[in-house]
């Protein structure tokens, strides 16, 4: 969020156009104009009592450089309650995957397995038995139909008992296991933005700068959307001056241009970044030749070097040779 540093605009037009007369009727023309400086603001994103401030106003920062420290107990239980949730998450999703049984209800299942396999061997040599019996005309028909049906309830005990072991090894279906990875993905989203918000109580700085205005103290409450200091950036400094409608043509983007101030050393060179498609002025009577002299465009041009110039400073600007 940035804020322009600019003097009156109708004070600066109203110099602008009485020194547009008297300037440039020998060499070359000079147009006046002022240096303005956008700031950048930084403040929390949520609202929260200022608990640290490492700045002051005329402080000199860097990229990171730590500005200040919202109070963040809310932030850090809602980090606890996410991390919670992931931990549920996970286990959920890891029960799933597993068997569906216990180890030892599965060795419940393989001792039923051996029980059933040994009537299958005791049932085996019973058919045998009778088959040779009746062979032999000792034997009656219905024993040995006995021991047939005997036999085959056996064996189908046998397999059922084995199905059993086999059920229970299996994990969930594959709808619950895919449901359950989704609950996992939601509650990683949901603690990776609990850490975010976690992590923006405490602010740094996020350009190189000056820190201009401090707005509020350790212990006064920074509502929502405040900033809490603004810094200026040398880069954001550019030079904002007016040119009357006859001499416009002689601009256009990129258009190298020098400025001076009062106490500068040399001239400032700055290329022209922007041209108002406006009039600043306009005069309430019908464009005469005479009073088109009077309408100013604005033009702004970056500096060169940033930092030479500082906001509200006086400039004036002419063209580069």
């Amino acid at each position: 969020m940035r804020r322009r540093l600019c003097p009156t605009r109708v004070a600066v037009l109203c110099a602008a156009t009485l020194l547009l007369a008297a300037c440039g009727k020998e060499g070359s023309p000079r147009f006046q104009g002022y240096a303005e400086g956008e700031v950048i603001f930084v403040g929390p994103d949520e609202a929260g009592r200022l608990t640290a401030l490492s700045v002051d106003e005329g402080d000199r920062v860097s990229v990171g450089h730590p500005l200040f420290t919202v109070d963040d107990a809310l932030q850090q239980a809602d980090v606890t309650q996410a991390q919670a949730s992931v931990g549920q998450a996970q286990g959920e999703l890891a029960n799933l995957k597993a068997a569906a049984q216990r180890p030892e209800e599965i060795a419940v299942l393989k001792a039923a397995e051996q029980r059933a396999a040994s009537a299958v061997d005791l049932a085996r040599i019973e058919l045998a038995r009778q088959r040779e019996l009746t062979e032999r005309k000792v034997g009656s028909q219905a024993a040995l139909d006995n021991a047939q049906h005997s036999y085959d309830q056996n064996v189908a005990a046998l397999d059922e008992a084995r199905n059993r072991i086999v059920v229970g090894a299996l994990p969930s279906r594959p709808e619950q296991i895919a449901a359950a990875e989704k609950a996992v993905e939601v509650a990683t989203a949901t603690l990776a933005a609990a850490k975010v918000r976690l992590e923006r109580r405490a602010r740094t700085a996020p350009a190189e700068g000056s820190i201009e205005t401090v707005y509020f103290r350790p212990g006064e409450l920074v509502p929502a959307g405040r900033p809490v200091v603004s810094i200026l950036p040398p880069d954001l400094i550019k030079v904002r001056f007016f040119v009357s409608e006859p001499e416009l043509p002689r601009f256009a983007h990129g258009t190298r241009v020098l400025a001076s101030c009062d106490g500068c050393r040399e001239k400032v060179p700055a290329k022209v970044s922007f041209i108002a498609s406006a009039a600043e002025y306009t005069p309430p009577v019908i464009y005469s030749l005479d009073e088109r002299a009077k309408l100013v465009f604005m033009l702004e041009a970056r500096p060169d070097q940033p930092g030479t110039l500082r906001p509200g400073q006086p400039v004036t600007v002419e063209l580069a040779p």
